[in-house]
């Protein structure tokens, strides 16, 4: 299934977003690793994309990845789109949220099982409802 895709002007999106948001959902920043408060939430719940309110994850899916950065090793179906990133030397994979088109960070293949793969995240693109709210 196709997410319906919403579409903003940038002037929207500064309207909507906080500036350190629209840095990063629009303009593809990156947050500093551990100042998020996202990344030390152990709540059970759902995180949704900060600038569309899609549901991304499940807290189930969360695991501490070491880094600094909310990460979990797997996501709702059809949350995300993916892209190659070729800002580094060498090409990362970088996904985005499938209805806003939100950067939220990359996607690496060293998470633990059953996936083995790594949302890298960014705290800042991401809205955490505890269970008992969602």
């Amino acid at each position: 299934m196709t997410k319906e895709k919403i579409s903003k002007s940038n002037s929207e999106w500064q309207t909507i977003l906080s500036e350190n948001e629209y840095k990063i959902l629009r303009e593809e920043g990156t947050e500093r690793a551990f100042t998020n408060k996202l990344y030390n939430e152990h709540r059970e719940g759902n995180y949704y994309c900060k600038g569309c309110n899609s549901k991304l994850f499940s807290s189930k899916m969360k695991f501490d990845s070491g880094t600094g950065w909310p990460s979990f090793f797997d996501s709702y179906k059809d949350a995300f789109e993916t892209s190659t990133d070729y800002k580094l030397i060498y090409p990362r994979t970088e996904y985005h949220c499938a209805k806003c088109g939100g950067h939220h960070g990359h996607l690496f293949n060293d998470g633990p099982e059953p996936t083995n793969k790594r949302y890298c995240n960014n705290g800042t693109a991401l809205r955490f409802v505890p269970e008992n709210l969602d």
